[in-house]
């Protein structure tokens, strides 16, 4: 689905991508870790298309998507979520994925006119809402959201895109012990329905769901592979400085 080939970023002296090369396949949620530091969102911006390498190629279904825009690649079905979330806090949940799905169909919708009153939108911005459990919660103002609510928001909006490829920065930032395992719990639900890149320093999480794991170290990947791989790798737990950040046993949740 997406191949990474010697991927080169610098921002003056420092090498923030160094020489990334790795294969994400269909249908599979790869995760990307490492220390603050690491490279990770600099990564996905690549990926995404916010920033372009300074030398290597990206390859989205076998195309060269390396010097596309963001709005080319997101035509394509590659959808990013931010660590931040980015939701309009005065339209409703339904309103904010309504114009995710505008943004792909082009239909006549007005920006400050009321999503409930087209709908060629509602009905894909319902079907992205259920599928992140806010089916119930459509008509509810983002503002008035709890954080986790949010989160799921911003990944019906992606939903909504219609994408081929999630690429997720820090979905469970910032939420609580509840609002983590219900995102967990829908982040599991889209394997293999959607192919999923994620970055998250949420180390449990990350074991919980990713079917394969790339770690990434001052802008290199010194190792990919499954969980119990990734787990007992010397140089991976080196990375973590030998603290408990990695789960010690398959199945730690």
């Amino acid at each position: 689905m997406l191949s990474l080939r010697n991927l080169r970023k610098r921002f003056g002296g420092l090498a923030v991508t160094d020489d990334v090369s790795l294969d994400v396949e269909p249908g599979e949620i790869h995760a990307v870790i490492g220390p603050n530091g690491a490279g990770k969102t600099t990564l996905i911006n690549e990926i995404s298309g916010v920033l372009a390498p300074d030398s290597g190629s990206i390859l989205f279904e076998g195309r060269d998507v390396t010097s596309l825009p963001l709005h080319r690649r997101a035509r394509l079905g590659l959808a990013r979520s931010f660590q931040i979330t980015s939701v309009i806090p005065a339209f409703t949940a339904l309103e904010n994925t309504a114009l995710a799905v505008q943004a792909g169909v082009g239909s006549s919708f007005r920006f400050f006119r009321a999503a409930a009153s087209e709908s060629r939108l509602n009905g894909p911005a319902m079907e992205a809402l259920s599928q992140v459990g806010l089916g119930a919660r459509a008509h509810i103002p983002a503002g008035a959201m709890s954080h986790g609510e949010k989160r799921q928001l911003e990944l019906a909006i992606a939903l909504a895109t219609q994408p081929r490829l999630l690429l997720l920065d820090e979905p469970l930032a910032g939420a609580g012990p509840e609002e983590t395992e219900r995102l967990i719990g829908i982040l599991k639900g889209l394997r293999g329905r959607y192919t999923i890149v994620l970055v998250e320093h949420d180390m449990q999480a990350v074991f919980a769901m990713a079917d394969r794991i790339s770690v990434l170290v001052y802008g290199r990947v010194i190792a990919t592979g499954v969980p119990d791989t990734i787990r007992g790798n010397a140089e991976v737990r080196a990375a973590y400085l030998g603290e408990d950040d990695l789960p010690l046993a398959a199945g730690t949740h």
